[in-house]
């Protein structure tokens, strides 16, 4: 899988991932505890209506539980997207004004 190449062995802002955990009875694809964040790649499967309601269910239950997700489309997954798509996630709130001179 390359998001696991590109997550594993903290290769990515030094972040420890892990693979395939379970998080509230669900199995996500990536998980980062020191962010609370999930990592999802979307295949094509989640683009019918069905799934992507399941999907959304799955995002509440988890948000409920304080755990950020981040959905991601695997034709589109490459490093800077992967990269852009945590990078948010790891500024404490208080300091995001700052970065923008606010």
């Amino acid at each position: 899988m390359f998001a696991w190449r590109l997550l594993r062995d903290r290769k990515m802002l030094g972040l420890k991932f892990r693979r395939q955990h379970v998080l509230c009875g669900y199995e996500v694809d990536f998980y980062c505890a020191a962010l609370g964040l999930v990592v999802e790649i979307d295949g094509a499967v989640h683009d019918d209506a069905e799934r992507s309601e399941r999907d959304a269910r799955r995002t509440t239950i988890l948000a409920r539980r304080g755990l950020r997700v981040v959905r991601l489309e695997n034709a589109r997954l490459n490093r800077e997207t992967l990269r852009e798509a945590i990078l948010p996630f790891t500024c404490p709130l208080s300091l995001q004004g700052e970065a923008d001179g606010g």
